[in-house]
């Protein structure tokens, strides 16, 4: 249970709070990026979300319902591998782009995670495996939980968050030009979980290549981070 956020205005925001139910996490700050980890009982320590500093944002929500669709099939691409290789730079959001629109992308067994992937222009890019992919050149907005952009509410399940959804969704749309960071956490504080907890809801203000995080709700307990790439020219 996650949501992902993207407001285009004066600035780039993304915003992204992490629902996550007994799996071990860590937020682990870096120069070229904020990571958050997942301990994975054979990978170790794998950065599944947040920034780096080219630019680019990585969510992972899952999709409910599942949908037998994601399941490894054939040949494809895995969204766990493309998430990582945008969050660690391996790959830029075009080329991850491409690749979802040329060959069927899956996920893990039994469970659909979708892609929600941003750059530094605040072009977005939602991946469902199994069912498509869908651009967004840089959109006013872009907003999501866990349902399927392809299917909305025609299959419902508890925890497919369209409620956070329409609320994330109204509150970005009715926003001023001025939206800025402390306006996207009062989203993620609007759509935040106690039942599949939010763990850590984190703010990329990308233009100033700033990350801003609090976690377990502690919202008067915000961490930031200023990124640098040794590969963007200086104004």
């Amino acid at each position: 249970m996650c949501t992902s956020i993207v407001v285009n205005r004066k600035k780039t925001v993304v915003g992204w709070n992490l629902d996550l139910l007994d799996m071990e996490h860590r937020v682990r700050p870096a120069p070229d990026g904020v990571y958050i980890e997942i301990n994975d009982a054979a990978e170790g320590w794998m950065p599944l979300f947040g920034a780096n500093a080219r630019g680019d944002f990585v969510g992972l929500p899952t999709c409910w319902p599942f949908d037998v669709r994601s399941d490894p099939s054939g040949d494809g691409e895995n969204i766990i591998r493309l998430d990582t290789d945008l969050l660690l730079r391996r790959k830029t959001l075009g080329q991850i782009r491409d690749i979802a629109a040329e060959k069927p992308v899956f996920s893990i067994p039994g469970v659909t995670f979708m892609g929600a992937l941003s750059d530094a222009e605040g072009n977005m890019l939602h991946i469902v495996p199994g069912q498509g992919s869908r651009y967004y050149g840089r959109p006013d907005h872009a907003v999501l939980t866990n349902f399927s952009p392809f299917k909305g509410d025609a299959e419902t399940h508890p925890w497919m968050g369209m409620d956070r959804w329409l609320t994330a969704e109204a509150m970005v749309r009715g926003a001023s030009e001025d939206f800025d960071t402390e306006d996207c956490f009062a989203v993620l504080k609007a759509v935040a979980q106690e039942a599949c907890p939010t763990v850590v809801s984190m703010v990329f203000d990308v233009g100033e290549r700033t990350v801003y995080w609090c976690e377990d709700r502690q919202w008067d307990r915000v961490r930031s981070a200023k990124l640098e790439d040794p590969d963007r020219e200086s104004v």
